[in-house]
């Protein structure tokens, strides 16, 4: 059984039969007795001053139990969602205080924006009642790209902010790298945008909020990525509250991807609601509300240099980021371009002197907050897009002038110049790898077939490394030995697809040697609960991964010590394997299920032994960890209406030890295939008046089944020093590889043209068509 279901093993998804079978729950499955229904009133306008709220008529509306402005919420004291602080060596200006309220007070700042919520028997009821809602806004100018908000006299988000700059912040050595480039044989430099998108999970967010008036307790179930995240922000933030009088409860869970892992301002007021009306305040959104409320994802502007010797040797890289936040700083929002985008350059080079300049800039529309990838694809689309243009400049092999600057593993561990230290690599081979898995050297021959058929072929490469995980943060983990002989484990993480029903089982079922079946996995209580965070920045198999492997350690420890006792030898002789422990060199053993159904009845237990195995351990992150990869993308051009098909695509994965392949590649495989939504068709377009105009998937264009390429993949496993696990993470690596392989795929089609990349992403057959003919 250990053998069949621990690490390493394809072990099917256990959790799939459920869902399969239409036995999952997710929040708005649930309902509880008594329970009334929120339909919230939105800002018509994307900036503007609140004059007057009339809701005298919804008020009176048949089935309405009340309706609350922002001013009820201020009344009540609570407070505003805002940036969580950076954690680690962070060294910034201090940034602008964006409050996010629950219901908008004073001023609205998007369209969009929760101003009122009706509070009434039945939705269909509280959504007729909120149609009554008569808002009067002073409608004022908006801004909603960066280049107009950056702009002198432009409108202002933030009176407090009167140039629209939330925070500046610059990192690197100025004399060192403006000695690079000026001594350079040849720069390289390129302008960027990274195109706003939507993070759109199958299931859009739902909440249900109660109050319990006898303990004075709040409890909130939702689609969370993390009860304890959620806990820290309401707790900490909004409420002002001890733990104790919160509860968060989050069930199965349809898709995260960033856009679940903070409390939102419709969770801030239905909890205030179920307070203020003494019922449960439940609250669906729909799609169209996803598009308008939630956090959206990117949008910034960039400028990049890329300096190298005569030789083609690096010597110096230089990135400037103007990063659209829009109105209100979403928690996890500043970290991308500050940290995880500075974190993971040079990527797998060797680069002597790196500078990053980075702008948050404040804009009329939907906070900007993490999305798969968060940042580290703008890390590699920045490098290897800089790469593939200075070969082109510079007439070198574009494989070859990677090869030459590649950190080599006789490096490792490997500090960079932004204060990283790189555990473990090897980047060559997993390069190499790539190319073969791609078929590389016969690429001409398709290319020719492509000719022949009238059509233009290109090819993409891009290597790239993220830094995830989070460093000197701490994850815990618990396990219970239960009387019915199974092993229950609980972690803080929280699964949104993941597949951690199957994967947490088999490292505990592995490194205990119980069987997988006796296996269950807790999550999304915060009652019970240990430390940690969140299922965010690909951390879980690392973090929680860790904190189990910790566990069972402590477990087996406790019982080598009892099983001494029970087995009448010294502890130092007790072996433990195969889920027994063992005298050594005798036959005599008691296997780990047994000894914790003894201790349930063993009444001369010595004063010296545990009184069970149950145990809780936690696991600290040391740094930052690693996951790193080779993509390569093959692309066919229709010059005569510029519509692109993706052909063939390859990636060679170093994500450490690989706990579930099967589950690996389908992350690699969704990630690609998000890669491929924001490269060819995803954007979220806003008006000059900050109108949404892309508010539905009638005009936000999804990536199909069709849209996406027969994948090969594969890995190149290179066990991470750092964790007990060896893992790195794989989440987001198919998105930030492929970013890159992509573009970098469209400008080689281009350039057999003599043309160049003028736009930016999405590539849309329109841009193509337009770039070939001019």
């Amino acid at each position: 059984m250990t053998e069949r279901y621990g690490i390493s093993q394809p072990v099917r998804r256990s959790e799939d039969v459920r869902f399969l079978s239409g036995r999952g729950t997710y929040a708005d499955d649930v309902n509880v007795a008594g329970q009334s229904h929120a339909s919230f009133v939105r800002s018509a306008f994307a900036h503007g001053t609140i004059r007057s709220i009339d809701f005298a008529d919804a008020r009176r509306a048949p089935g309405v139990i009340a309706v609350f402005t922002g001013e009820d919420l201020r009344s009540a004291g609570l407070k505003g969602i805002v940036a969580r602080t950076l954690a680690g060596r962070v060294d910034m200006e201090p940034p602008l205080h964006t409050p996010r309220p629950g219901l908008a007070q004073d001023v609205v700042r998007h369209v969009g924006e929760p101003v009122a919520v009706v509070i009434a028997e039945t939705r269909a009821l509280a959504d007729d009642a909120a149609a009554l809602v008569r808002i009067e806004i002073d409608e004022r100018p908006a801004v909603t790209r960066i280049a107009g908000a950056l702009r002198p006299g432009a409108p202002v988000v933030w009176d407090t902010a009167p140039n629209n700059l939330g925070n500046v912040w610059r990192h690197g050595d100025r004399a060192a790298a403006d000695a690079a480039f000026a001594h350079a044989a040849h720069v390289t430099r390129l302008r960027l945008h990274n195109n706003r998108i939507l993070a759109n999970p199958l299931e859009a967010r739902a909440s249900l909020a109660s109050y319990d008036p006898k303990t004075d307790r709040y409890t909130l179930i939702a689609s969370t990525q993390g009860v304890q995240y959620f806990m820290e922000v309401l707790c900490q933030q909004v409420f002002d509250l001890p733990r104790e009088r919160m509860r968060v409860l989050t069930y199965d869970v349809g898709g995260g991807f960033g856009v679940k892992e903070q409390p939102m301002p419709e969770d801030v007021t239905i909890l205030f609601a179920a307070k203020a009306i003494g019922r449960p305040v439940k609250w669906s959104g729909s799609r169209a509300e996803h598009f308008l409320s939630d956090n959206h994802s990117r949008d910034a502007d960039i400028e990049a240099a890329l300096a190298l010797d005569a030789a083609g040797n690096f010597t110096a890289l230089h990135v400037a980021v103007d990063e659209a936040m829009g109105a209100y700083f979403a928690c996890n929002g500043v970290g991308m371009p500050l940290r995880n985008m500075t974190n993971g350059l040079p990527l797998v080079y060797r680069t002597p002197v790196i500078t990053v300049d980075v702008r948050l800039v404040m804009t009329h529309t939907n906070s900007v907050g993490p999305y798969r990838g968060a940042g580290r694809e703008q890390a590699a689309y920045v490098v290897e897009r800089l790469i593939d243009e200075a070969a082109r400049e510079t007439g070198r092999d574009a494989v070859e002038l990677r090869r030459r600057n590649m950190i080599p593993p006789s490096a490792m561990p490997y500090k960079t110049p932004v204060g990283r230290s790189y555990d473990s690599g090897e980047f060559e081979a997993v390069l190499d790898k790539a190319l073969k898995l791609a078929g590389w050297a016969t690429y001409e021959s398709r290319r020719d077939a492509s000719a022949a058929a009238g059509k233009l072929r290109g090819r993409g490469l891009a290597c790239y490394l993220e830094n995830v995980g989070g460093g000197f943060v701490r994850e815990g983990a618990k396990i219970r030995f239960n009387a019915g002989g199974q092993v229950d484990v609980v972690v803080a993480a929280q699964s949104q697809g993941q597949g951690h029903e199957t994967s947490f089982r088999q490292v505990v079922a592995g490194r205990l040697g119980v069987p997988y079946d006796a296996v269950r996995l807790h999550q999304g209580d915060s009652d019970d609960a240990p430390g940690g965070l969140a299922t965010i920045a690909s951390r879980s198999m690392i973090m929680a991964g860790s904190a189990m492997f910790k566990t069972c350690n402590a477990a087996i420890e406790k019982g080598r010590l009892i099983a001494a006792h029970l087995l009448e030898a010294a502890a130092g002789d007790i072996e433990f394997a195969d889920g027994a422990f063992r005298v050594a060199g005798t036959d005599r053993k008691i296997t780990l299920l047994e000894l914790a159904a003894r201790l349930r009845t063993w009444s001369e237990r010595p004063a010296d032994c545990p009184d069970s195995l149950d145990s809780t351990e936690e696991f600290l992150a040391p740094d930052q960890f690693y996951p790193n990869g080779c993509h390569v993308c093959e692309i066919e051009i229709d010059p005569e209406t510029g519509v692109i098909t993706v052909d063939r695509y390859a990636a060679v994965d170093d994500v450490g030890i690989v706990v579930n392949p099967m589950i690996v590649h389908g992350q690699v495989h969704g990630g690609v295939a998000q890669g491929l939504g924001q490269v060819l068709s995803e954007a979220i377009v806003y008006s000059a008046e900050g109108q949404l105009l892309t508010g539905s998937f009638m005009d936000y264009a999804m990536p199909r089944a069709i849209d996406q390429p027969a994948l090969a993949v594969d890995f190149h496993e290179v066990p991470c020093l750092t964790n007990p696990l060896g893992v790195k993470g794989v989440g987001e690596a198919g998105m930030v590889g492929a970013l890159p392989a992509v573009m970098n795929a469209i400008a080689d089609a281009l350039a057999a043209r003599g043309k160049r990349i003028d736009f930016d992403m999405p590539a849309t057959p329109e841009k193509l068509w337009r770039a070939l003919n001019g």
